[in-house]
């Protein structure tokens, strides 16, 4: 569930209850401070007994864990649907719903079922039947409807009347299930599907962080549009000083750049936009620079001011506003966790104290063997569990007061140390001997030195094999060469296990990267062992199912992937592994919306742009009627989207447009399919293709690029002074809320209580 940062929102809020009775609150209790306060929870006579409060305090415990907002209901039976509703099998199946509904995109007409997108070969597509993508969609639809319907019970109509996003959520699948009954009333012959353009909304509206993520890149937009339009009027200045300089001339073999750049304002504009990514450097000078040294200065000028400083002022500040409102973010996140970690010390408090207080003066404390059930109860990863436990059990009195409960569950933002099992004893003086050798730092330099002699062999082998056709290459060579490491790699894991023992082996993920891939290759060793001879006669070209050059291949490829147990062991080549595990565990919200980027882009590419480039061959290549786009011979120019063959780049399906906007995005050749469509169809379709490069390379890159190097930033801090051995000891738990935890101010319990005060269903009697 989503709502504005507590600490202003809630303040606004009725305090209206939705899942329990409550008494009034008259002035002058509302008027002590918080310190002195009692607190108290009114609820049905059936509700009055400790496990309510215990099943309240589990609850906010886990909603302060997963940065949730703590304003739902909390009665009992609510409470329990709502431990349901976030439990891990309903949110995978949900998500799992999710993804159903947006991989129809692919089934629908038209297709992508074809092995290839190319129009010259591509068979006619599987096309589902009427009715089966429908019967998807409409149990997929359902489900949602099941969704907002528990989201709404759980939270209450207040709450719900308040939240755009489950508003949002309403809206759209109503427009949805409308759709989708037009759809089936026109016995799916419907042209165009509004309801594929929404779907991406249910996407953004499941995960909490792209709904923030998304809020600030809004935010952002503003300060972004003030430098696109300095980059807009930095292109419009050098495109009418390009049309003054090159002009059309009574020579012909002076207007080179004129016909081809700057014809009309336009071609100008576009060829300089392009120019302004370098995808058409140095073409777009060369016409100029052959009939005078001094046109290079224009072009050079251009893209020092507009590719070098604009563009990179534009990623430096879409980097600072962004980075500023995801701080803003994570500051209403860290005060969820504060504040639901205070609303479990105050039910707790109130299971303790027998519901009531008679002492003005008295001290809220909660017992330690009540945390110690609530703990035991909550839905937490089992390392930050016992690491709370033990901080609960160091206190000898057995009572927590409100910071040190709070101080208990700063556990949850540190960094997971593992220690590795204990080496076994032998007795035997050769397994000591072997343990004491072969546990030894020394025995991993040497296997990476043996690893990568057999890489250089492979490499050897390919150089010299490389202009043999599969048929001629003699694999007998290489199979004895790796046969030979393959008996090294084994026997090292061998030596490893008896030094380690099988646990402590198994407690280094190279440890285990390693041995997967030794029992892999002596796997494969052994079936190729089976199948031909050992000694080098006529060897067969295949038994089987594979020739023994392609289960040498094979092999090769092993040892090759093996050959990375080298990047733990070097520092720095650790660090930025790591952060690409982080990135792709832990920024999913910002390439989640990506996602939803590219499926609204290539819904509206096949609305606009399907069929719109026929294949070769047929009675027209072009659409327009102009003269000077109507002749074949422009078609086959040299660098044109027919000469380079790219009729598998095209809008007739949906998977072919994900790889078009993909080649867009990375700016290489852009302007060819943007050129392509512009004669195809019409001048306008530039918009398009213009308004997708804004979008994902000038935006969503450079938004990524700085949250790479915030990753990479806030792993190198905290670990450039250790060794590498406990770098690889240290499980970073690096989240967007822990790379900015520094930044982050923490909310005092005097706001933390008046915050709870503005909870719409838990009511405090003071």
């Amino acid at each position: 569930m989503e709502s504005e940062p507590l600490l202003t929102e809630s303040a606004s809020r009725g305090s209206v209850d939705y899942g329990s009775r409550h008494g009034s609150h008259s002035d002058a209790e509302s008027a002590e401070p918080p310190r002195t306060r009692t607190p108290s929870y009114t609820a049905t006579a059936h509700e009055h007994d400790g496990d309510l409060y215990i099943q309240q305090a589990v609850v906010f415990i886990e909603d302060a864990i997963q940065y949730r907002s703590i304003n739902h209901k909390v009665d009992s039976g609510s409470l329990r649907l709502y431990r349901w509703y976030y439990s891990r099998i309903c949110q995978w199946g949900l998500g799992f719903t999710i993804a159903v509904l947006l991989a129809l995109a692919f089934v629908e007409k038209p297709s992508s079922i074809t092995y290839t997108s190319d129009p010259r070969y591509r068979p006619a597509p599987w096309e589902p039947p009427c009715g089966l993508t429908e019967t998807i969609e409409i149990v997929c639809l359902l489900i949602f409807i099941a969704d907002v319907a528990v989201k709404s019970y759980v939270i209450g109509w207040e709450e719900f009347c308040i939240n755009k996003w489950l508003i949002g959520y309403v809206v759209v699948i109503a427009a949805s299930v409308v759709d989708w009954a037009i759809t089936v009333s026109m016995v799916c012959n419907e042209t165009i599907r509004v309801r594929r353009l929404i779907r991406p909304f249910f996407l953004l509206q499941n995960s909490s962080l792209m709904k923030k993520t998304l809020k600030c890149i809004k935010r952002t937009l503003p300060e972004i549009a003030s430098v696109v339009l300095l980059l807009a009027l930095h292109l419009c200045l050098f495109t009418m000083i390009g049309m003054l300089i090159f002009p059309r001339s009574e020579d012909p073999k002076r207007n080179g750049e004129w016909e081809t750049y700057f014809r009309n304002l336009p071609r100008a504009l576009s060829s300089l936009l392009v120019l302004l990514t370098t995808a058409n450097n140095p073409d777009v000078m060369v016409p100029a620079y052959s009939l005078h040294r001094g046109y290079a200065l224009f072009f050079i000028l251009f893209s020092v001011c507009g590719t070098y400083i604009l563009m990179n002022l534009l990623t430096a500040i879409i980097y600072n506003q962004f980075r500023g409102y995801l701080l803003m973010s994570v500051q209403a996140s860290i005060i969820r966790r504060r504040l639901g970690i205070r609303a479990a010390f105050e039910v707790l408090c109130c299971k303790s104290q027998g519901h009531s207080s008679n002492s003005e003066d008295h001290e809220e404390r909660v017992q330690v063997n009540t945390v110690l059930e609530v703990m035991s109860r909550v839905q937490m990863k089992s390392f930050y569990r016992q690491a709370v436990i033990k901080a609960a059990q160091q206190f000898r009195d057995g009572f927590l007061d409100g910071e040190a409960f709070q101080r208990l569950f700063d556990e949850l933002d540190k960094d997971r140390i593992r220690e590795h099992p204990p080496n076994p004893e032998y007795s035997l003086p050769i397994l000591q001997w072997i343990q004491s050798t072969c546990s030894h730092y020394y025995l991993t330099v040497v296997g990476n030195v043996v690893a990568l002699a057999n890489v250089i062999c492979i490499c050897t082998v390919l150089v010299l094999d490389s202009e043999k056709v599969v048929s001629q290459r003699d694999g007998y060579y290489m199979e004895v060469i790796n046969c030979a490491f393959i008996l090294y790699y084994l026997l090292e894991m061998v030596l490893k296990l008896i030094a380690f023992g099988w646990r402590g082996y198994l407690s280094y993920k190279n440890n285990i990267f390693d041995g997967l891939f030794t029992v892999l290759l002596l796997v494969l060793q052994m079936a190729i062992f089976i199948t031909y001879r050992i000694s080098y006669q006529m060897i067969p070209v295949q038994r089987g199912l594979l020739s023994l050059w392609e289960m040498v291949r094979l092999v090769n490829m092993l040892i090759v992937f093996r050959f990375l147990r080298i990047i733990p062991e070097i520092k720095l080549m650790a660090l930025v592994a790591s952060t690409l595990v982080d990135l792709v565990k832990n920024l999913r919200a910002f390439a989640g919306i990506l996602v939803v980027v590219y499926y609204v882009y290539a819904v509206i590419g096949i609305w606009l742009f399907h069929g719109a480039i026929p294949p070769p061959g047929g009675s027209s290549m072009l659409s327009n009627s102009s003269t000077e786009n109507s002749t074949s011979n422009f078609t086959m120019e040299c660098g044109s989207y027919e000469q380079l063959e790219y009729w598998p780049n095209n809008f007739d399906d949906f998977a072919s447009s994900l790889v078009l906007l993909y080649d867009v995005m990375v700016v290489n050749n852009w302007q060819v399919f943007m050129d392509a469509y512009t004669r195809y169809t019409t001048e306008w379709s530039k918009v398009y293709f213009v308004s997708w490069w804004l979008t994902s390379s000038v935006m969503w890159v450079n938004l990524f690029v700085a949250l790479i190097l915030e990753n990479f930033t806030y792993k190198w801090d905290k670990c450039h002074a250790l060794s590498v051995s406990d770098v690889e000891r240290t499980r970073y738990e690096t989240t967007v809320q822990r790379m900015f935890r520094e930044h982050v101010q923490e909310p005092t319990q005097e706001e933390l209580l008046v915050q709870l005060q503005q909870h719409p269903h838990l009511h405090l009697t003071r």
